[in-house]
C-alpha cells in the first residue's frame, strides 16, 4: 500500500501535474510560437521520464517513487512539477485576473468622473459663476481645460445676469467604450433651472463624455450632447 501511494504520488500524479501546467500556461498565453517550441520540449522531456521509469520498472522492480535510495530524485520530481504550477498560476493570474481588476476599477473611475463632470457642466449659480465651471475644468486633461473655460464663460455671464440659477442630477452613467488608454460614457440628466419671476423648468439632458488615460490617471477631454432621434 505504501508503494502503491508513492507510485501515484511521484511516478503518476507529478508528471501529469507537470504537464498539465505546461498546457495550462499555453492556453492563457494563446500558444504564441515561443512557448509552444518550449512546451513541446519540455512535454517530451517529461514523457521520456515515464518511458524510462517504466523502464527501470520492468528491469529492476522499482521506480523514482519507490526507490528507497533515491530521496533527491523525488526531491527534484516533486519541485519541477511543484515549479510548472506555480508558472501556470502566476501566469494565469497576471494575464486572466488582473485584467479584470483593471477594467472593473477602471469602469468605475471613468463612470464616476464623468458623472462629475457633466453634472458640473449642468449646474450653475449667479453667487459664484465660475465654482461649477473650475471644478468640471479639474477633471480635466491641461490641454482641453483652458479651451472648456474659454466656451462656457460667455454662456456663464448671460445667465449671471439675468439672475438664472441651475442645477442637475444623474439619473443614469453607462460605460459605452473603454480601452487601455480612452474611454467613453454616456450621463443622463435632470436639468432644473430656475429665473426670478418664472416657474422652474425642467429637462433631460444627455452627454457623451470622452475620457483619457495620462499618467494612471483618467483625464476628460471632451463633452458633448447626445442628440435624440
Amino acid at each position: 500500500m505504501r508503494n502503491l501511494a508513492r507510485v501515484l504520488a511521484f511516478d503518476v500524479a507529478a508528471p501529469v501535474a507537470a504537464i498539465g501546467a505546461l498546457l495550462a500556461i499555453g492556453f492563457v498565453l494563446d500558444w504564441p510560437l515561443w512557448w509552444v517550441s518550449v512546451c513541446s520540449m519540455l512535454c517530451l522531456l517529461i514523457v521520456q521520464g515515464i518511458i524510462v521509469n517504466f523502464v527501470l520498472y520492468r528491469r529492476d522492480s522499482v521506480t523514482v517513487g519507490t526507490d528507497d535510495e533515491g530521496p533527491g530524485l523525488r526531491l527534484a520530481v516533486v519541485t519541477l512539477a511543484t515549479a510548472a504550477m506555480v508558472a501556470a498560476v502566476v501566469v494565469g493570474y497576471t494575464r486572466l485576473l488582473l485584467p479584470d481588476e483593471d477594467f472593473t476599477h477602471d469602469s468605475a473611475d471613468v463612470v464616476r468622473i464623468a458623472t462629475a463632470v457633466a453634472e458640473a457642466t449642468a449646474t450653475f449659480s449667479p453667487a459664484d459663476p465660475s465654482s461649477s465651471i473650475d471644478r468640471a475644468a479639474s477633471y480635466m486633461a491641461p490641454e482641453r481645460a483652458d479651451a472648456f473655460k474659454g466656451e462656457f464663460g460667455k454662456a456663464t455671464s448671460d445667465l449671471a445676469k439675468k439672475n438664472i440659477s441651475a442645477t442637475a442630477q444623474t439619473i443614469s452613467a453607462g460605460l459605452e467604450a473603454l480601452g487601455p488608454s480612452a474611454a467613453s460614457v454616456a450621463v443622463v440628466l435632470r436639468g432644473t433651472q430656475n429665473q426670478p419671476g418664472q416657474q422652474p423648468s425642467t429637462a433631460v439632458l444627455a452627454l457623451r463624455v470622452g475620457l483619457t488615460k495620462q499618467n494612471d490617471h483618467w483625464l476628460v477631454l471632451d463633452i458633448s450632447p447626445i442628440n435624440a432621434r
